[in-house]
């Protein structure tokens, strides 16, 4: 599988990559965290919050993504 080369060059793509994987994760922690330390919440982790986790991740990182397109 290869890539096509982006009009702004290798290094701007390495750095969509990073930022992707960072907002990713960013993401699914902060869902994981709130199914694990919300109040009233049965302090369990189970794979629906697994599962909405990455969603969420997913979710996130798309979103990131669409911003900095957007941006000059």
């Amino acid at each position: 599988m290869t890539t096509q080369p982006t009009p702004e060059g290798p290094a701007r793509e390495a750095k969509r990559r990073r930022t992707g994987i960072t907002a990713f994760l960013t993401g699914a922690a902060a869902a994981f965290a709130f199914f694990a330390f919300f109040p009233g919440l049965p302090h369990v982790i189970d794979w629906g919050a697994i599962l909405v986790s990455l969603a969420v991740g997913g979710l996130v990182r798309w979103a990131w993504h669409a911003r900095i397109t957007k941006a000059p």
